[in-house]
């Protein structure tokens, strides 16, 4: 390579280099919150997932799940089926999440013992979804537009290097004052999740203990959220994750609800 090649491939490298720094400082909360929001994620997935909740005595309750998603560009469809214990068995859980700002999400409960479908309504997206530590709002996705973002700090956790973002509901009386999560910086994964209740109070937080590369994306596969304030815990592990399988967009109906799998 001739000279004058080495010099201006060493400039341009150095000014790419120097953008990219550029840019990384210039991130802002509401930028690298929109980077976890649009992490690809395949075009859909099926897995098995473990729930296990454990109350403040150490008790724990056990619960197999199979759940399916898929990305319909403008909205994202997720259902899931209980398959044990039997007092929750053939209970299914339906959840779509609009790209469309402002637009809530919306979502649906079969209660086998009713025969029933129940539409999860605004005023009931508060409330703990089967036991577990989620409110039916933690199970959707919350759009960046709903919240201001500030970034704080950047710091290592987990080992990982991390942006720590606040976010403020733009809502006046959202269930959370706030939020504080730890985000991978080349990753774009939530590692931590700060949340506080409606008195500032530091209600829980939801770890990721694992996350792997499955099929060329980044998944969560395990994670714990722990109810400070309560005590109780709820452990999810992914386990048989597939992507990319081509599922039938019927699979997303209040009629597969009913019908289970």
């Amino acid at each position: 390579m001739k000279l004058g090649n080495v010099i201006t491939l060493t400039l341009l490298t150095g000014v790419l280099f120097s953008l990219s720094i550029f840019a990384q400082e210039n991130l802002t909360g509401r930028k690298i919150i929109e980077n976890v929001y649009y992490r690809p994620t395949g075009d859909d997935s099926k897995s098995d997932l473990t729930m296990t909740l454990i109350n403040s005595r150490g008790d724990e309750r056990v619960r197999e799940i199979q759940q399916f998603s898929k990305d319909f560009g403008e909205e994202e469809k997720n259902i899931m089926f209980f398959l044990s214990p039997a007092d929750v068995r053939n209970t299914s859980f339906m959840n779509w999440s609009y790209e469309e700002e402002g637009r809530d999400d919306d979502q649906w409960i079969y209660l086998p013992a009713l025969k029933k479908t129940k539409r999860i309504s605004s005023d009931s997206k508060s409330d703990y979804f089967m036991g577990s530590d989620f409110t039916y709002d933690d199970l959707g996705d919350r759009h960046p537009s709903e919240d201001t973002h500030k970034l704080l700090r950047e710091e290592t956790f987990g080992g990982e290097e991390c942006y720590v973002v606040e976010s403020i509901p733009i809502e006046d009386d959202y269930m959370y004052s706030r939020t504080i999560t730890w985000i991978i910086k080349d990753k774009w994964i939530g590692l931590k999740k700060e949340f506080y209740d409606e008195d500032d109070e530091h209600l829980k937080n939801l770890t990721v203990e694992k996350y792997d590369k499955i099929d060329g994306y980044w998944v969560i596969t395990h994670s714990v959220m722990h109810n400070i304030q309560k005590d109780h815990k709820t452990i999810m592990i992914l386990k048989n994750v597939n992507i990319n399988t081509g599922l039938d967009d019927g699979m997303f109906t209040e009629r597969m609800m009913k019908r289970g799998i």
